[in-house]
């Protein structure tokens, strides 16, 4: 609903707000793999520097836990902090490789995350990283970008 999201703003409303659970558009379009629409949540006043969400993330840390490497991408070009740590102690790369299946997408985003400069050994709150992560899980295309 991008044109709403136009009126709306241009009628007064916070293109920052959160929601109820602390999402915001950015982040929401982010979740839901559209670029498009968070392109305009961005290009209206959203910031991919947001702390959002229960778990006081980005929006870059929920696009890389499932694999959004196109948003991956846009989010690092809007500014996205790289080496935020939610309270679950992980950043976006240590998502792309936890809750990630290892697959292309995945592969994608953890390399867009590491071109871009992203701290490879912030570990959890375990100290284990990113690179551990996907040794333990047999992620050897992952394994490689992390090397």
């Amino acid at each position: 609903q991008r044109e709403a999201m136009r009126a709306l703003v241009r009628l007064g409303a916070d293109p920052r707000a959160l929601d109820a659970q602390r999402y915001d558009t950015v982040t929401i379009a982010a979740v839901a793999d559209d670029v498009e629409t968070m392109r305009v949540a961005l290009a209206l006043g959203g910031d991919a520097k947001a702390v959002t969400s229960p778990y006081a993330g980005t929006a870059l840390i929920a696009a890389a836990h499932l694999g959004h490497d196109e948003v991956v991408r846009v989010l690092i070009e809007a500014g996205a902090p790289l080496d935020h740590v939610n309270n679950l102690s992980w950043t976006a790369l240590i998502e792309a490789v936890i809750l990630g299946d290892g697959g292309v997408r995945h592969q994608r985003t953890a390399r867009h995350l590491v071109a871009a400069g992203a701290r490879r050994d912030l570990g959890d709150r375990n100290g284990v990283t990113p690179i551990q992560m996907a040794r333990q899980r047999g992620y050897d295309a992952m394994v490689r970008i992390l090397e």
